[in-house]
């Protein structure tokens, strides 16, 4: 049975993430309030920033970064 959840992004209940998408605090908030559609959505997004910025994923400030901007994208904060 596919897990919902009410999603902070489309404001509805939709299928959501299979597991958390990262580690932590931010992966756990992610995985109970975010949609498998508005993650999608964000990884779209999260390449247009990378490519946009020119990020080195192995910098931790570049990781520091989208952390802020995915916490932005979904939560507004």
């Amino acid at each position: 049975m596919t897990r919902m959840v009410h999603c902070v992004k489309f404001n509805r209940e939709l299928p959501g993430l299979l597991r958390p998408p990262m580690p932590g605090d931010l992966g756990k908030r992610v995985f109970e309030n975010v949609s498998q559609q508005a993650w999608e959505l964000w990884m779209q997004q999260v390449t247009i920033l990378i490519n946009h910025y020119g990020l080195n994923m192995a910098d931790p400030n570049a990781q520091e970064f989208l952390n802020q901007q995915m916490e932005e994208f979904f939560f507004g904060e």
